[in-house]
C-alpha cells in the first residue's frame, strides 16, 4: 500500500496523481526495470534502470511510452511542501534549473541503493503515522532525500559557486515566469527592473546559474505555452496572440516561426 498524507504521495503506479493546474505534484521517478520513454519541455528521453527523473512541470510531458516490464518507485510531494524541506543550500536553484532542461539522472549502482533507502525510509515515515512527531519526522527524511538528490546532481553536472544573493535573484526571477509574467513581459528590463538590478547583470547571473541568458528563460517558458495553446484547436490564432499580449497576429506568427521553427498553421498540423 503506498503511504499519503495531503503533501506527499509515495507509489509504484506512474498515473497515481493527476496533472493539475491547481494541485501541483513534482515527480521522483526511480525507474526499477524495463523502460520508459517520454517526451517533456521539447526533448525526448528515455529512463531504464537505475535511472532517477525529476520532473518540477508535469504539464510539459507528453507521449509516455512505457515497456511491458517497466517498474518505478515515485515520491509524489507538493510544491509547498518540497519548498518547506529543500536545505538551505544555494546548489537548489542551480539544480531546479538544469532538471528544467533534463530532468534525467543516470545513477551508479552505488547512487541507487542510497536512493532506494531514502524511498524505503520516507515511505516508512510516512506510514508511520503514529510516532508523536510524524510531520517532523517525514520532513527529515524528504531533506534527507532531497541533498542525495543534489548530490547526485552536482557529481553528475558539476557544481559551481553561487551567492546567496544570485540564487535570491534567480529564484525570484523564476517565480514571475512560474506566474505567467512572460505573458504580458518579454523584455529583459521588465524583469531586471522589478528585481531591482540592470538588466546586464540578471542575464549575467542567469548565465552563471544556469548558462543561459534571462532572455533564454523568457523565449522558454512562452515557446512552451504558445506550443500548448497551439494544440488546443479551439484557439484561434487570434485569439492565442491576443492571451499572450502580441502587439499584432502578425508578430506573433512571425515569434512562433523564430522560436518552434513553424508558422502556427504549420505547428498545429
Amino acid at each position: 500500500m503506498p503511504g499519503n498524507n495531503n503533501d506527499i504521495i509515495i507509489t509504484d503506479r506512474i498515473d497515481a496523481v493527476p496533472v493539475s493546474p491547481n494541485d501541483e505534484y513534482l515527480a521522483h521517478l526511480l525507474c526499477i526495470d524495463g523502460s520508459c520513454r517520454y517526451r517533456y519541455n521539447g526533448s525526448e528521453f528515455e529512463l531504464r534502470h537505475a535511472d532517477l527523473s525529476i520532473i518540477r512541470r508535469r504539464e510539459l510531458i507528453e507521449d509516455v511510452r512505457l515497456s511491458p516490464d517497466f517498474r518505478c518507485r515515485i515520491i509524489y510531494a507538493r510544491s509547498s511542501f518540497i519548498e518547506l524541506c529543500t536545505p538551505q543550500s544555494n546548489y537548489g536553484i542551480k539544480g531546479s534549473m538544469a532538471l528544467f532542461l533534463n530532468p534525467l539522472m543516470h545513477l551508479t549502482p552505488e547512487q541507487y541503493e542510497v536512493c532506494l533507502r531514502d524511498y524505503d525510509l520516507l515511505e516508512s515515515r510516512v506510514n508511520d503515522t503514529n510516532h508523536l512527531f510524524w510531520r517532523e519526522t517525514v520532513i527529515n527524511a524528504m531533506q534527507s532525500a532531497i541533498l542525495d538528490f543534489f548530490d547526485f546532481h552536482a557529481r553528475l553536472y558539476g557544481d559551481s559557486e553561487i551567492s546567496t544573493q544570485q540564487t535570491s535573484i534567480m529564484t525570484r526571477f523564476i517565480e514571475m515566469l512560474d506566474s505567467g509574467t512572460f505573458r504580458e513581459h518579454r523584455e529583459v528590463s521588465y524583469y531586471a527592473d522589478k528585481l531591482c538590478v540592470t538588466p546586464k547583470y540578471l542575464s549575467e547571473v542567469s548565465k552563471k546559474v544556469s548558462g543561459y541568458a534571462a532572455n533564454y528563460w523568457i523565449n522558454r517558458y512562452t515557446s512552451l505555452d504558445i506550443a500548448r495553446l497551439l494544440r488546443d484547436k479551439t484557439l484561434t490564432f487570434v485569439q492565442i496572440s491576443d492571451m499572450l499580449h502580441f502587439s499584432s497576429p502578425a508578430y506573433f506568427s512571425r515569434y512562433v516561426q523564430r522560436t518552434l521553427g513553424l508558422n502556427p498553421t504549420q505547428y498545429r498540423e
